[in-house]
């Protein structure tokens, strides 16, 4: 049995939901799919597909297959096209990982350039705030806010978002405005689940000297947005990239804090594991990205005018 052709027309079955359909796409018989289809449950040791008059099913080990089959036969095809032609054309299935709010503010308005742009790549995005293994859940791509690079990935640095503290007007109306960083552990605060420093602030003065202080949480949340939202409402202090928040700090539904002290920026990564064999379709999506992020983003706040809030919101006791 040709195993890589049995993958093909299994995948044409399903992709198309029925064999006579996958017979005409792959220019061939019905009778030859099913040879196929049996020819390979027989390999495997297991049904793939549940067949009835009507409609066709897969089953548990058919799902898995499937999805490997998928990335099989477009590697193959990448390779061949690489090997028969010195310009690669980006093509197949390209599985994103992105966290969530960065994803739906800052990425969702550049795919529909990329999709026209490249026609033959079909994007599959998942957004999710966890760090993802992107081995071992199959992705070609995720994208990381990160203060340092991973230590067994690639990656390509897009830009740098500064972090600011900052709290609503009508918090700091009626809770006061910290001077010191350690004025933070007496103040509410809310947090972020996936810190890297967990109830820990960092900080670095105008002198470089560090400070850092415990501080205490009246909410986490493993998303930025639900945090943002307390924060609006006068619920807290947060500790946010200006990518979240730098719109609500230009018009004053938040107000920086601690001039002075400057909490470390993060990296936004494009992240893939190995820069050997980097397959085209990823190849694109990152050179897209970083020339997409290369005039610095809207959103950046230099540390010094975050920390430079006008007169008249430092004096709000």
């Amino acid at each position: 049995m040709d195993r890589l052709r049995a993958f093909e027309v299994f995948a044409a079955v399903v992709g198309r939901g029925s064999f006579t359909r996958a017979a005409d796409a792959l220019d061939t018989s019905p009778a030859n799919v099913t040879r196929y289809i049996n020819e390979l449950e027989a390999h495997l040791g297991t049904r793939l597909l549940n067949r009835s008059s009507r409609r066709l099913s897969l089953t548990e080990s058919g799902e898995a297959l499937y999805e490997r089959s998928k990335s099989i036969l477009e590697e193959v095809a990448d390779a061949e096209a690489l090997a028969s032609s010195a310009t690669l054309q980006p093509r197949g299935r390209l599985r994103i990982n992105a966290p969530v709010s960065f994803g739906i503010r800052q990425l969702a308005p550049l795919w529909p350039r990329f999709m026209q742009s490249y026609p033959g790549v079909e994007l599959d995005i998942a957004l999710s705030d966890r760090v993802v293994d992107i081995v071992e859940e199959g992705y070609d791509l995720a994208i990381r806010i990160s203060r340092a690079g991973p230590a067994t990935h690639a990656a390509r640095k897009l830009a740098t978002s500064c972090n600011i503290v900052c709290a609503a007007p009508a918090y700091l109306k009626r809770h006061g405005s910290p001077r010191v960083p350690a004025d933070l552990a007496a103040h509410r605060c809310l947090g972020y689940t996936y810190a890297a420093t967990a109830n820990e602030w960092h900080f670095v003065d105008e002198q470089a000297r560090p400070h850092k202080v415990r501080v205490n949480y009246i909410m986490h949340a493993n998303n930025g947005d639900t945090a943002r939202e307390a924060a609006l409402a006068g619920q807290g202090i947060i500790w946010q990239p200006a990518f979240l928040v730098g719109e609500d700090l230009r018009e004053g539904r938040l107000v920086p804090l601690l001039p002075g002290y400057h909490v470390p920026d993060t990296d936004v990564l494009a992240v893939y594991p190995s820069r050997r064999h980097l397959s085209a379709k990823v190849r694109v999506m990152v050179d897209f990205l970083a020339e997409a992020f290369k005039a610095g983003p809207a959103w950046y706040v230099p540390p010094e005018a975050a920390a430079a809030a006008p007169a008249r919101r430092r004096r709000v006791k």
